[in-house]
Order: C-alpha cells, then structure tokens, then sequence
C-alpha cells in the first residue's frame, strides 16, 4: 500500500472515487489533476504489472509528489490539452479519467501563491507559474463593467458593481499589489458575520479569471468522449456551482449547455451514462478531517 502524504493535500471522496474508476489492473488511466497525488497513489495501488497511469499538473511543484514507479508518468501541463498530450505518447484510448477541480491544499497554504485570503502575499493566483497573467494585473487593468461582469459570473456576487466600483476607486489612487490591498479595497462592502464568504466568492473569481477554469473544465469535457473507451469511466469532483453545472449537463446531455438532443428512436445523443443521479457529497466523518471537503461534489459517467 503507497501512504498519501497529507502535507500537500489531502485526497476528497477518495473511497467513492476508486469505486467509480471500476479500475482493472491491466487498464490505463488518466489523473488530471496530480496535486498531491493522493488519488494518483490509491489508482496505482489497483494496478497490476501491465496497468498504467499517466498524470497532469501544470504546476512544477507537484511533481515533488510523483511516486518512483514504471507504470507512472506525470506531465507538467494544462489538462484542457490531455488529449493532445497523451496522443503524442501513442495513447489514444483509456480506460478512465479522474479530475479533482479546484485550488489544491498545498496551493492555498503558500502565501506567496495569492491564492488565499488569510496571509498577505503578492496578488498572483496563478497555478502554472508560466501564465502571464496575474490577479494583481485583472485588478488594475479591468475596466469596471469587466470587473463587474467577472465577479458576477464567476463569484455569483448580487453586489458585483459594486464590488467593481469599489476596486477601481481604490486602484485611482494607489495600485493594487497584494492580497492585503484587495480586500482593503472591498473591505466595506463585506456583510457583516459573512465576511469570511464574501472574500472567498471574490477570490475565486478572480482566480477562474486568472486561470481561465471554465474554458479549461469545458474543453477537457468535450474531450473525454474521444478518449475513453466504451464502458469507461468519467470521475469528476468539483467544488462550486459553476463547475458542478458544466460537468452535470455534459454527463447527462452530451454538452455543457444540457441541451438534450434524441436520435430517431428517442435515445438521449450522448457520449456518457450518469451513473449516479444527484452528486455524492462528502461525510460528516471526512468533513471533521479535511474541512475543505465540505463543498466538494462527486459526479460518475460510463462512456457508452
């Protein structure tokens, strides 16, 4: 058995996401977010002699976590370009495909990532280290109706006007460099017992338009039908609303929109099955270990 390390991140649903794998020892598989590598391990531990399994990450230091074995292989790279990558290694059917969405644990407890609230660091958020674009750079450059078009898709913010208004009064006189500065600018408008959500849906927008998440999530979705062979497995964790929708609607209509579109004899047009009906949603149990497992949702399709 390998030992997943916790320092880094500790794997969510990893129980019910094997399950869904249905991994066979001498099948392929596909961890496209490595992370910490947690989920990539328990995989391994399913695997036989001829098993494999090739893992994503776009950020170097996951590869920290990569496991010394001739059955694995991590690639430093976007997972929206999975497909592309794993055709250049002569792989163009799988047996399954796991995503874990979202900011990992070890991301969000550096402070020099930007990526949380709680410590002041450089407004960066970038997940690969060679994107070009900062959040210190979307606060100073946005205009107020993009500010506000971005916190309103992205962070489902009622107030996002002003919000926008808020950040752009505030960069007039000195530039928005940190993290400090951000919620400096904003700090007014936080609800008063709720501040701690209000940053957080603020943050997230940003970091989805940092690293263009949607865009991202909705191409590697589009892809897995050409990848995964018949009886093959989707597992998908997403950690808010706007990714638990798109990977919804493509399970069960084919694309992210849900538009449910019928052949002749009245059959749903899809690539996948939905093999559960509502999301599986973490335990009392693990919620007490790993508090931010506690808005993750899991999703599981077979590939018809």
């Amino acid at each position: 058995m390998i030992k997943v390390s916790d320092a880094y991140h500790i794997p969510v649903l990893l129980k019910q996401c094997i399950e869904g794998l249905k991994v066979k020892p001498d099948g392929i598989y596909v961890d496209v977010t490595f992370g910490g590598g947690g989920h990539s391990k328990a995989i391994m531990n399913e695997l036989g002699k001829e098993g494999r399994l090739v893992a994503f990450d776009q950020d170097p230091e996951a590869a920290a976590n990569a496991p010394l074995d001739d059955r694995f292989e991590l690639i430093e790279g976007n997972f929206a370009w999975f497909k592309n990558f794993l055709k250049e290694r002569g792989i163009r059917k799988v047996d399954g495909v796991l995503a874990d969405l979202g900011v990992s644990s070890h991301q969000i407890n550096k402070p020099e990532r930007g990526f949380s609230f709680r410590f002041d660091a450089p407004l960066d958020m970038r997940m690969s280290k060679q994107g070009e674009m900062t959040a210190a750079m979307i606060a100073n450059r946005y205009t107020e109706a993009e500010l506000k078009q971005m916190l309103w898709k992205y962070g489902e913010l009622r107030n996002a006007g002003r919000v926008a208004t808020s950040i752009v009064r505030a960069r007039s006189g000195k530039k928005i460099k940190t993290v400090f500065d951000l919620k400096k600018a904003i700090a007014k408008l936080a609800p008063k017992g709720r501040e701690n959500s209000f940053y957080a849906r603020v943050f997230q927008a940003f970091r989805i338009e940092v690293n263009k998440e949607l865009e991202a999530l909705e191409y590697f979705l589009l892809k897995t039908g050409d990848v995964i062979s018949k009886g093959g497995r989707l597992v998908v964790i997403s950690y808010h609303s706007l990714e638990d929708r798109m990977v919804k609607n493509y399970m069960r209509a084919g694309n992210i929109e849900g538009k449910i579109e019928k052949d002749f004899y009245g059959n749903i047009l899809r690539p996948f099955k939905p093999l559960v009906s509502k999301a599986i949603r973490p335990d009392e149990e693990e919620i007490l270990i790993n508090n931010r497992a506690r808005s993750a949702r899991l999703r599981i399709a077979e590939r018809l």
